[in-house]
């Protein structure tokens, strides 16, 4: 399905190479104040344009067609569209081969063959950009909480003042690398979630997993853990309102949100598209065959997600307090 949601509704629609991209989004109280501009500043930290981010660049325009007059929600659904101003559907031809790494094989095996192969169709990161949008929405109903999310790794490395030379490196080679984005929510106040299968880190995680390219989600001290005694990792109490001497949990015990920051902190994959000549499977000749791929790709998409990841973790909470 493609709508996540039961009182923060998001609905996705759209491929990278088709007319337009856009959300569905209900569940919205009548009366919220609403513009074209407040989707400027994330929709600008998604945009490409910087080293190591796609060629293809495109106005990213909110359109709305519905739930919104004289500036406020109606209360009726708010649908958002971004037109697809600059595709470049040529570059896909050759679109029997699958690329390494990408949906192209798994989709066509679902649908039959009659997905839309064209820049990977509706499972293109184009469409995180119909993510953000619902995400600027979604940070109006969460109250005084904070979000903010930026890159903490690439490369494999910690040290940003090396990023720039990974980067260069690796388009040279016609090779991508990954990437780690940290999300911190402040403000989330205590008993937030569900136990068992609505716990928050499930619920946040569900959204973060829908993002394009995401390998691995962690919460406080995340995998760390297991290599620390319990005396480590726990965190001691030393205040009323539950505010903790660490972290390790991530603002999270049992499933309920404790009062301190959520931090959550995001794996993304080496870009899948990439330059450089791959072997892989011709299914129309059963041959193996060698593909590098055409096209405008990201060296690294994890420069981009930081603000994907906020919105993600915005609707989830949206969802669950607005």
């Amino acid at each position: 399905m493609n709508t996540f949601g039961r009182n923060f509704r998001v609905t996705l629609f759209g491929e990278s190479h088709g007319p337009a991209i856009g959300v569905v989004i209900d569940g919205l109280a009548a009366g919220i104040a609403l513009c074209e501009a407040d989707f400027e500043a994330d929709l600008a930290r998604r945009r490409a344009g910087a080293m190591g981010t796609t060629q293809r660049t495109e106005e990213d325009k909110p359109e709305f067609l519905s739930g919104l007059y004289r500036g406020h929600t109606t209360g009726a659904p708010l649908t958002i569209i971004f037109r697809n101003c600059n595709a470049r559907p040529e570059d896909y031809t050759n679109h029997t081969i699958p690329r390494p790494g990408h949906a192209d094989w798994v989709a066509a095996q679902k649908y039959e063959g009659y997905n839309d192969p064209r820049g990977g169709g509706h499972f293109s990161g184009r469409l995180t950009l119909a993510l953000v949008a619902a995400g600027v929405v979604a940070k109006k109903m969460v109250g005084n909480i904070k979000i903010e999310a930026r890159i903490s790794q690439l490369g494999g490395s910690n040290e940003a003042s090396e990023w720039d030379a990974i980067i260069q490196q690796a388009s040279s080679e016609g090779d991508s690398v990954g990437g780690i984005v940290e999300c911190r929510a402040e403000g989330v106040s205590v008993g937030v979630g569900e136990p068992f299968f609505d716990s928050l880190e499930s619920y946040i995680s569900h959204l973060l997993f829908a993002i394009p390219g995401v390998r691995g989600v962690e919460f406080g001290d995340g995998f760390g853990a297991a290599a620390m005694r319990g005396s480590e990792h726990n965190d001691p109490i030393v205040a009323p309102d539950g505010t903790t001497a660490k972290n390790g949990a991530g603002g999270i015990n049992g499933g309920l949100s404790n009062g301190n920051p959520i931090v959550v902190r995001v794996a993304f994959k080496p870009t899948s598209s990439i330059a450089r000549p791959q072997q892989t499977l011709n299914p129309t000749t059963g041959e193996i065959a060698t593909l590098s791929t055409v096209g405008r790709h990201d060296v690294c998409i994890a420069l981009r997600g930081a603000v994907v990841v906020e919105a993600a973790v915005a609707i989830a909470l949206a969802d669950l307090v607005g």
